[in-house]
């Protein structure tokens, strides 16, 4: 039988926390969401002035990094590049820039997704918090 991490509550705050401090830095009102490798939503925060919308966008971002075990940007790029069938992929609703999976020992245990900013931004935000589980 193998195993693999898992993210823990400790986890998953500390990457809340350092994508905020991210985003607060840099003055971004966003919405930042880690799901597990299921893509269902371990913790989100959506930080003042943030859009409405972002609450709804950026656990789906996640969702689909999480579950496609790529980051949400290589889905907008194929359906940008043609290929439209991929509107209709069951479970898929965040295929925008914004979702990084979340790889420790060559696994995807989960992924984060940030909305509200320019996209390239929220994919900073996302990184910044991933980065929290190697400090």
């Amino acid at each position: 039988m193998k195993t693999k991490p898992v993210l823990s509550i400790t986890d998953v705050k500390a990457i809340l926390s350092a994508a905020e401090a991210h985003a607060t830095a840099n003055k971004w009102a966003v919405s930042i969401s880690v799901v597990d490798d299921g893509g269902h939503l371990l913790g989100m925060v959506r930080l003042d002035g943030a859009a409405p919308i972002s609450a709804q966008i950026s656990p789906a971002k996640a969702r689909t990094a999480a579950l496609g075990r790529r980051e949400s940007k290589g889905y907008e790029d194929t359906i940008n590049q043609g290929r439209t069938a991929f509107l209709s992929a069951p479970g898929m609703q965040g295929m925008l820039e914004g979702g990084v999976p979340i790889i420790v020992q060559e696994q995807v245990i989960g992924a984060v997704g940030v909305s509200g900013v320019k996209s390239s931004d929220d994919v900073a935000i996302a990184q910044a918090g991933i980065a929290a589980l190697q400090a």
